[in-house]
């Protein structure tokens, strides 16, 4: 199970979860849009688009369909790419004056497993707790539910 821990001092939240999958197949499948279409969002959401472009100033862009039909678009940029074990992105440009959290993924190698640890870094607290409120955490650990069956079948 995901594992999400919120700070009382730092505006962040860290998810963590050990995958029974090695680093390089856990890499190819939090990078590779083909992957990441079938696991991101969770139960009921589908991804009809889902593009990557692996760089530095790279663009992240994707489409998710919430099973009550909503769509919701994200657009973020890649900051930092380190594969296999490191991977920086952010909201490329937030329209809705809502946050704009940063995102830094690590993957420890632990033999044949890997720890995948998500540390979502937002402006301030404030922000943070409002994110919490409105359920930010969720949809994060429901997606790292569908990655396990996903590995599985790659």
């Amino acid at each position: 199970m995901p594992r999400s821990e919120i700070p009382a001092d730092a505006p962040t939240i860290v998810v963590t979860r050990v995958y029974d999958a090695p680093r390089a197949l856990v890499w190819q499948a939090s990078t590779d849009p083909r992957h990441v279409r079938q696991w991101w969002g969770g139960p009921g959401v589908a991804n009809p688009k889902c593009e990557m472009d692996l760089r530095v100033g790279g663009r992240w862009e994707q489409l998710m369909r919430l099973a009550d039909g909503r769509e919701l678009r994200l657009d973020f940029v890649f900051l930092e790419i380190e594969p296999p074990e490191r991977l920086v992105w952010r909201h490329a440009d937030r329209q809705d004056g809502g946050p704009t959290p940063s995102f830094t993924l690590t993957l420890d190698e632990l033999g044949d497993r890997t720890r995948y640890t998500l540390v979502v870094r937002f402006d301030s607290i404030e922000q943070r707790n409002a994110a919490v409120g409105y359920g930010f955490t969720g949809p994060i650990e429901a997606s790292h539910d569908r990655l396990v069956d996903h590995l599985k079948s790659m």
